[in-house]
């Protein structure tokens, strides 16, 4: 990332899987918007180092970090999920704030 990045931001994410069928999560793609509109992509295999195995009903949470040029932004994103017969599918990542603590926009 750029020098100038001064914000760092953690974030936690729980998955859950509602689904009938095992799966594994193999790789993530995030959209990271910054308050100036600028606009990066970060792909890589899996979350933290982990590709997570979900059976139905678990959950698996970690927590991680984004730099930023300025005080607030958004993440929005996909996770490439596998399920056991190695068919794969894109589970979605809504939009989720990144604000500094009583910065206003």
């Amino acid at each position: 990332m750029p020098e100038q990045d001064r914000w760092f931001f953690l974030y936690t994410v729980t998955i859950s899987n509602e689904g009938n069928e095992t799966v594994r999560l193999k790789n993530r793609h995030w959209v990271i918007t910054d308050g100036d509109g600028h606009v990066q992509e970060v792909r890589g295999s899996g979350v933290v180092g982990e590709q997570p195995v979900l059976k139905p009903g678990q959950s698996f949470k970690y927590t991680s970090g984004c730099p930023l040029r300025t005080a607030f932004g958004f993440m929005r994103g996909t996770y490439t999920m596998l399920t056991e017969d190695g068919e794969s599918f894109e589970a979605q990542i809504a939009d989720f704030e990144l604000s500094e603590p009583y910065a206003i926009n």
